[in-house]
């Protein structure tokens, strides 16, 4: 069993992985600065990257305010849920909102379309 996380936080986190890797593109131009057009090539694959980031940031936040927003059994948090099942935000306590799936063990694959006819 593999480490699970919250779906929103997942997706922030790859966000802002995508500004460093951005920097780090930028940065390697730097090292071409005797070959303008392969600096400005990197320099702009780095600016992209950090635009993907922003619009990662941009869609996260809106599908963000149309989650449910559910208070946590144990940490007493309010933490909210993406899809079938989702982790706390703050405890990693597997949280779902359907009930056929109370007392299971936590699957992210509970999340995918196909494994609602799986279930029943």
């Amino acid at each position: 069993m593999g480490k699970y996380s919250s779906k929103i936080n997942k997706i922030r986190t790859f966000a802002l992985s995508l500004i460093f890797i951005g920097f780090i593109i930028m940065y390697i131009g730097i090292f071409f600065r005797n070959a303008p057009l392969v600096m400005t090539f990197f320099m702009l694959l780095g600016l992209l990257s950090i635009i993907a980031s922003t619009v990662v940031y941009f869609w996260i936040g809106m599908l963000s305010t149309k989650t449910v927003q559910v208070v946590c059994p144990n940490c007493q948090k309010t933490t909210k849920v993406l899809g079938r099942v989702d982790m706390c935000m703050y405890c990693n306590e597997p949280l779902t909102l359907d009930p056929s799936l109370t007392g299971k063990e936590f699957d992210e694959k509970y999340n995918r379309k196909n494994s609602k006819k799986a279930d029943m």
